[in-house]
């Protein structure tokens, strides 16, 4: 089943760097960001991340979530935050099962080798819970700004 715009957003409960579930029932009332991403410290990721870094306090004014996800443990998460400074969760999804729900995880290939693993994917959650964007091809540096762009065009339409 692919997702699309309108769908509810499949539900999740997924531990962060430190162990503590966060749990997308929670979050209902708010804009979420949920963006997966494939490995901690690699440059297409270090790079989307630091993205969001930049423009996080442009979404905490707008009182928008973001959110990382990748299979990583939390000891790599906790190292790449550390590293980069990054001042937003990055939850823990060890086998890839919420990444599959929404269609972000799957067979890759690199340098001819086939793996499984999370395709780079944003996920724009409304108020409601329910998908109001998604992205499925994220150019890592320029994303966190349209993102936002688009949930300022999307809130005002509502």
């Amino acid at each position: 089943m692919t997702l699309t715009v309108g769908d509810l957003a499949p539900d999740f409960e997924l531990p962060n760097a430190e162990g503590e579930v966060i749990k997308s029932q929670d979050l209902r009332g708010k804009w979420v960001v949920l963006y997966f991403y494939p490995r901690d410290n690699t440059p297409g990721c270090t790079k989307e991340a630091c993205g969001f870094r930049e423009a996080y306090a442009d979404y905490q004014d707008s009182d928008i979530v973001v959110l990382g996800v990748s299979t990583d443990d939390a000891k790599s998460h906790t190292k790449f935050a550390t590293k980069h400074n990054l001042p937003f969760p990055l939850l823990v999804d060890e086998g890839g099962a919420i990444a599959s729900s929404y269609g972000s995880y799957g067979l890759k290939k690199f340098m001819g080798k086939e793996y499984m693993g999370i395709t780079r994917s944003t996920f724009v959650i409304n108020p409601e819970g329910h998908l109001a964007k998604i992205y499925r091809k994220v150019k890592p540096e320029p994303h966190a700004q349209e993102v936002l762009a688009d949930i300022a065009a999307l809130s005002a339409s509502t």
